[in-house]
């Protein structure tokens, strides 16, 4: 049986291994591709895209780990019908492995509930981080893309989790407010990664295909002249009475309702990201579960 000393000196190596990583071209990579979905202001439906987007990866034949992250309002359990007993923050206490906490929900996706650990991450140190990424690594193994549903606006823990993904999905509205904090998202990401972000915009709860696309190209409009970078228009998401049935019901919309015009307009969305017909490129893998650990946590101020 190893000693600490030995299973220290290998956590370092891999955390020196993992800093490596950062540093190779994109077309070496070969792990689980991460997916942050943020927003500018909360009310937007976000979680619920977030949900029904990874039960439609998941039809698609991806295994599919969503991880609720949102500080301020985790709510993927209520939409999802579960009640977890345990969260993330009893992996990092060390009282649960990451199999425990998971929660099927259909075939090929699982929710991770991050509960208080989301917190608890800023407050880890070099040792405590180091075990923590060593126990997430076995999602390399289950799931194929993660998703993250974070909190709303710019805070820096919300903008370290869109800062470490491989890609960040940015869903709006086409009320004007919510037009102006996601493009101060936007902001926010290009000042944390030197705009060196892939970013989907996603329209929700537009009355019409043509609106969303409207409301999409004035975000893509402005990032290009002012952030200097060109976000992908990822689809719109059609206003439809059955999302707040389907909320009521506590069972995700795709489930409830699946030949609604909104699970209609998810589904393509999800084939966009995937990159399934069209001109399209194939969904391409990510930097691997353990890059994306390390990177929030020097997002989130640790292992300077």
């Amino acid at each position: 049986m190893p000693d600490v000393g030995t299973r220290k000196g290998d956590q370092a190596k891999d955390l020196r291994r993992i800093v490596d990583m950062q540093r190779r071209p994109a077309g070496r990579l070969t792990g689980l591709r991460s997916l942050a979905v943020l927003s500018g202001k909360g009310g937007v439906g976000k979680s619920n895209i977030s949900v029904n987007l990874s039960l439609a990866m998941a039809g698609r034949g991806k295994r599919v780990v969503l991880l609720d992250a949102d500080l301020g309002m985790a709510n993927v359990d209520l939409l999802c019908g579960l009640s977890p007993r345990f969260n993330l923050a009893h992996v990092i206490r060390g009282q649960k492995q990451v199999r425990d906490i998971l929660l099927p929900l259909g075939e090929n996706l699982s929710v991770l509930p991050g509960g208080p650990g989301v917190r608890e991450l800023a407050d880890l140190d070099e040792e405590a981080l180091l075990n923590l990424i060593d126990s997430m690594s076995i999602l390399e193994g289950l799931a194929d893309v993660l998703v993250i549903d974070t909190g709303a606006g710019i805070h820096r823990n919300t903008i370290s989790f869109g800062a470490a993904s491989d890609a960040v999905l940015l869903v709006t509205t086409p009320e004007p407010t919510s037009i102006r904090d996601a493009y101060g998202v936007l902001k926010a990401l290009v000042s944390a990664t030197a705009g060196k972000t892939e970013v989907t915009v996603v329209v929700n709860m537009a009355a019409s295909p043509e609106e969303g696309e409207d409301v999409a190209d004035r975000i893509r409009s402005a990032a290009s002249q002012f952030l200097g970078i060109s976000p992908a228009f990822g689809g719109t998401v059609l206003r439809d009475e059955t999302v707040p049935l389907s909320v009521k019901r506590r069972t995700p919309l795709l489930s409830a309702y699946p030949d609604s015009d909104a699970s209609r307009c998810i589904r393509a969305v999800a084939g966009k990201i995937l990159g399934l017909g069209g001109e399209q490129e194939p969904l391409p893998p990510g930097k691997g579960v353990k890059s994306f650990f390390f990177r929030l946590a020097r997002g989130l101020g640790l292992g300077q």
